[in-house]
């Protein structure tokens, strides 16, 4: 079944913790090659990867796999493209536990869409990164 209609302000969808997403649902933050660094270690998935966009309500987008999974499609293919060459998945609680929402956030390309929302610094980036796991890996980069 899909997932409820998120609320709305005006046409955009209010930042909230969406309740048919449960604290045990995977949720998958796409990784592209520009959010990839090279350290003296060898490369890995920049903190950069795991911080909200800009705009009027800035998230930090994902993807709920129950949802692409309800619509009987393949989640890696789904959030694998030219430009998404990773992805990472971590579970909805890690970012209730630093005081975010994962909300439903469905986007006209993506009906699977959400967003995690909140106020984000850099010690809570790491968090969501350290506690994420490679769901398609990018060779030779590591993800912490």
């Amino acid at each position: 079944m899909p997932l409820s209609p998120p609320p709305h302000n005006g046409g955009v969808v209010v930042p909230h913790n969406h309740a048919e997403i449960l604290d045990d649902d995977d949720i998958i933050r796409r990784i592209s090659e520009e959010q990839c660094v090279t350290t003296a270690q060898g490369r890995r998935v920049s903190s950069i990867a795991f911080q909200p966009s800009s705009g009027a309500n800035p998230g930090m987008s994902i993807d709920i796999k129950k949802s692409i999974e309800e619509a009987q499609l393949v989640v890696i293919d789904f959030v694998t493209t030219p430009k998404w060459i990773g992805s990472a998945v971590l579970k909805a609680s890690t970012p209730r536990l630093k005081a975010l929402m994962v909300g439903y956030d469905p986007i006209p390309e993506n009906g699977h869409h959400g967003e995690v929302w909140g106020k984000f610094d850099r010690k809570i980036s790491k968090h969501l990164q350290r506690n994420s796991q490679w769901l398609v890996r990018i060779p030779g980069v590591a993800l912490v």
